[in-house]
């Protein structure tokens, strides 16, 4: 009884290791919409439906930029604090000099954390 007790206790910390890992990897990625073409680093993005990922510490983090499941444009940036829950994710777009248009940061629907990308 006591062995069965042990068993148990073991399978039930792993199954709170694996999903705290799970919770975690959710917590430094969002879905957002790009609604025209835009540059991501040196990238050209189409608009559409994308994730993006992040590693890396508040003043430093590196950016991947992922569709269909594969990475298709990285920059690197920041993140910044809201001052409250962001209501819908949105993308704020800047146009530079030679008229092109540059994603400059990227707000994730309920979260209060957004991702400002260094500009190239």
């Amino acid at each position: 009884m006591m062995r069965a007790m042990e068993y148990l206790a073991a399978v039930a910390a792993v199954a709170v290791a694996l999903s705290l890992g799970a919770v975690a990897k959710d917590m430094n990625s969002g879905k957002f919409n790009l609604g025209q073409t835009a540059k991501v680093g040196s990238t050209v993005l189409q608009p559409g439906e994308y994730k993006a990922e992040w590693t890396g510490n508040n003043s430093d983090v590196n950016i991947s930029i992922v569709k269909n499941g594969k990475t298709v444009a990285t920059a690197h940036g920041t993140l910044k604090e809201l001052p409250t829950k962001a209501q819908y994710s949105s993308v704020t777009v800047k146009t530079l000099p030679d008229n092109t248009i540059r994603v400059d940061e990227i707000d994730f629907n309920n979260q209060t954390e957004a991702l400002v990308l260094s500009g190239m």
